[in-house]
């Protein structure tokens, strides 16, 4: 029979519960218990609220901030109708056009929750802290904190602002190995009933996925292939490589 100790050399190169010991017909006491926290982890990220205040503070130095709501009323609202965190409420449509350019913006970036609190206020600024010196000469359009946002709302709010591109940073939905995910989306021409296929994604950027730089690479390169060429989502292939991941630790075995 196989021990346990035999899967360590799989458990440094994947976050997957493989190998998990028994006892009896049950998992032994402390995998279960790994597995009840990061179930609670998961939870609490999708419950959790953004520090949009700290986040403004933080953004403010790089650039103007504007502060959105959708037509959710509440967080319960948010979850139960993914439709609500698709569209902007009407002070927030008003507050955003003034910020519009006759002169189009080159891109827009949007922070919004999603389905990960802890991912947003983990990440969100290093992460533009790593991607905005790639984009020297770019205009940028105030930075927008939409508060409950879905991706889509993203259309709108590119729309209003008059951008050529729109970029979200939003918390991913977690798993039970990663609770902190955030996730990019990126869109040529954002208006009111854009698909899902036409934007391109770059998601993982955790501690054990893609780091800031890694991400901020990527997704420059995608902005300037779709600014160049006028279109983003499935018409717009990655071949900017992959990036370089750690190596893994390889053991012999025994």
């Amino acid at each position: 029979m196989t021990s346990p100790s035999s899967w360590d050399r799989f458990r440094t190169v994947t976050r997957a519960r493989i190998g998990l010991e028994r006892s009896g017909d049950s998992l032994a006491t402390k995998d279960l218990l790994e597995f009840q926290v990061a179930h609670a982890a998961a939870r609490d990220a999708v419950h959790g609220c953004v520090d949009f205040d700290v986040l403004e503070t933080a953004l403010t130095p790089l650039g103007p901030v504007v502060r959105v709501h959708n037509t959710a009323s509440d967080r319960t609202a948010y979850l139960r109708r993914p439709d609500l965190g698709r569209r902007l409420d009407e002070p927030s449509r008003i507050g955003l056009a003034a910020h519009a350019s006759p002169v189009s913006w080159d891109v827009v970036f949007v922070i919004a929750d999603g389905l990960s609190a802890v991912a947003v206020n983990d990440h969100a600024v290093p992460f533009l802290c790593a991607c905005l010196p790639l984009l020297s000469g770019w205009s940028r359009a105030p930075f927008v904190l939409a508060e409950q946002g879905r991706v889509a709302l993203v259309d709108e709010i590119g729309a209003i602002l008059n951008a050529r591109l729109s970029v979200i940073l939003i918390g991913e939905r977690p798993g039970l190995s990663v609770a902190n995910s955030l996730g990019l989306y990126l869109t040529w021409g954002p208006k009111l009933g854009r698909k899902d296929a036409e934007r391109n994604c770059i998601s993982n950027i955790h501690a054990d996925g893609l780091s800031y730089d890694q991400a901020a690479a990527k997704l420059v390169w995608l902005l300037t292939q779709s600014a160049g060429l006028g279109l983003s989502g499935v018409a717009l292939k990655d071949n900017s490589g992959p990036p370089e991941l750690p190596k893994p630790v390889r053991t012999e075995i025994a």
